[in-house]
């Protein structure tokens, strides 16, 4: 039997008619996938139905993705206008996507963009950089940030110009500075422990409003490797 979370435990940051904005934990699946595990998705629909006390089935929108491990700053639709027109400002880039990174190395370079050709294997689910020309290949491009560094390791900020599957990861890898815990990318400089990886920041119109929103959370500041840096999301 598939252990559900615990309505009580997630972490509301705002809440309206139209939109839920909540903190992912690490480790929980954004929404249903094969391996049939509870996920954020279904315990937002559980939330919804218990504290309004609606009958029948919820409806909530998937707008966006975080990967399993990353955690951080989503936002859901609670109807169907809000979803449509979240999902036409994503695609027209209207979501301002910020993240966190430890990185495993020391860049020459402390800020600037990072540009690659992407591709998916379905099969073992791995993001690979390849040549334009490849079948597959999908563009994509971050900016990022280097923001202190502490031994062999760079805290980053970094903030996604496209939203590829694995991006991040396997962006920072393909120059030898993969993300703290990442042993799927990161090869011979990996470290293990939990992904370091937090998406802290998230920018968006009100899909019904217009109004500007921006919503902020700190990574676990407690937790390795985070408490190695001096990290501020109020300045």
């Amino acid at each position: 039997m598939v252990q559900q979370m615990n309505t009580e435990d997630l972490i509301i940051l705002y809440e309206d008619n139209h939109i839920i904005v909540v903190l992912k934990p690490q480790n929980i699946a954004c929404c249903p996938d094969e391996s049939g595990d509870d996920n954020l998705f279904d315990c937002i629909k559980r939330y919804i139905k218990e504290k309004y006390e609606k009958p029948g089935n919820v409806f909530l929108g998937l707008v966006h993705r975080l990967d399993r491990p990353t955690g951080g700053v989503m936002v859901y639709a609670k109807t169907s206008k809000a979803a449509s027109r979240l999902s036409e400002q994503l695609k027209s880039g209207g979501f301002e996507k910020k993240y966190l990174a430890v990185l495993c190395g020391v860049l020459q370079k402390k800020s600037g963009m990072l540009e690659n050709y992407l591709r998916k294997n379905s099969v073992n689910n791995m993001v690979y950089v390849c040549t334009q020309t490849e079948e597959g290949a999908k563009y994509a491009a971050l900016d990022y940030n280097i923001l202190e560094e502490v031994g062999n390791m760079s805290l980053a900020e970094i903030k996604l110009r496209t939203g590829r599957t694995h991006q991040i990861r396997v962006q920072t890898a393909a120059m030898n500075a993969p993300v703290y815990g990442d042993m799927r990318y990161g090869g011979e400089n990996a470290v293990k422990g939990k992904l370091a990886l937090w998406a802290y920041s998230l920018t968006f119109p009100h899909p019904i409003t217009g109004e500007k929103l921006r919503y902020i959370a700190e990574p676990p500041l407690s937790e390795k490797p985070w408490k190695f840096f001096h990290i501020d999301l109020k300045a």
